[in-house]
């Protein structure tokens, strides 16, 4: 008997050692992978996690652990947590807002605007911030006409907001619709007269009318940044020759001044002319009053890079 009894204890533990264990499944992995991200040392995580177990329709405590996430720079998770708060909360239109920012924060503009139509849709809202940032969505995915209808919108609900009005007008400037696109940087500035991303557009915008533009820069910088700013999307249009006027004034004012430095070696790549220096310098009644304030404090201003003031983040008013 005890033969055959270890025969078949020996069969039994040869097939056991065959079978092959299901791999975890999609939901259980998400799990276990969001317990490794959350972090087991972070406190406020845990009692919020605890409290939204016993208070599941508390929206306020979803919100808290999906911004505490985003704090953390866990951003798939906060997005976890705002999908579920969107679907147990459907007509809540802060949670559908904070989804959208957050799914255009990991660059899902699509899924983002298809939301947020949807949801207004449904559920107009009288808040311009829904128009608002549909509209960059839009602007985002190089979609201008249905951006423009987006921002008109936003600013129809509120028409005093100079972010709105300088929103719209970069969304014109994108269209080559340059009157148009100035216009609404003016009223931006009127609103807010220390806008200096509404004034950078209105240079922008005012880029066939120099001396205009020029002085619309001068307003918030000193006249190097000005006219190098200038010469800088005179560069982008291919209009060497005027660029190197600009440049010129420009280092006029300032001989030394990096940014020119740097646009006429590129200028000067782009046209194989040499990348010289013909102004005489400029002190203006302006400069040496600004020259004897470094003196006084000892204060030596940070230069912005060529290009600062021009790339499209820093177009904006978001």
């Amino acid at each position: 008997m005890r033969p055959q009894f270890f025969l078949l204890a020996t069969v039994v533990l040869t097939c056991a050692a065959q079978v092959k264990l299901p791999p975890p499944q999609p939901a259980m992995e998400r799990q276990i992978q969001n317990a490794v991200d959350a972090g087991d040392g972070d406190y406020d995580i845990r009692m919020l996690r605890l409290r939204m177990a016993k208070e599941p329709d508390n929206l306020e405590v979803r919100l808290a652990l999906a911004k505490r996430y985003q704090a953390m720079g866990s951003t798939e998770l906060a997005l976890e947590h705002y999908r579920l708060a969107a679907a147990r909360f459907p007509e809540n239109a802060e949670v559908h807002l904070l989804l959208a920012k957050s799914l255009r924060r990991i660059g899902s503009r699509g899924e983002a605007t298809n939301m947020l139509q949807d949801f207004l849709r449904a559920h107009p809202q009288q808040s311009p911030d829904f128009q608002s940032i549909l509209g960059i969505l839009l602007d985002e995915q190089k979609q201008w006409a249905d951006g423009e209808k987006a921002h008109r919108e936003a600013l129809a609900l509120a028409p005093k907001s100079d972010s709105l009005h300088n929103n719209l007008g970069y969304n014109l400037l994108m269209q080559g619709k340059n009157d148009a696109a100035a216009a609404e940087f003016q009223e931006a500035l009127k609103l807010n007269p220390r806008s200096q991303v509404a004034r950078n557009n209105l240079g922008m915008a005012l880029a066939n009318k120099p001396d205009q533009a020029a002085v619309a820069w001068q307003s918030v910088g000193d006249p190097a940044a000005a006219h190098n700013n200038m010469a800088a999307v005179l560069i982008q249009q291919k209009r060497y020759a005027e660029a190197r006027k600009e440049l010129d004034i420009a280092l006029g004012y300032n001989r030394t001044y990096p940014a020119a430095l740097n646009n006429l070696k590129l200028v000067s790549e782009l046209d194989g002319k040499p990348a010289s220096i013909t102004a005489r310098p400029i002190q203006s009644r302006w400069g040496r009053f600004k020259t004897g304030l470094r003196k006084a404090f000892i204060y030596d201003e940070e230069q912005p890079s060529s290009g600062e003031t021009n790339t499209p983040e820093n177009r904006r008013g978001l």
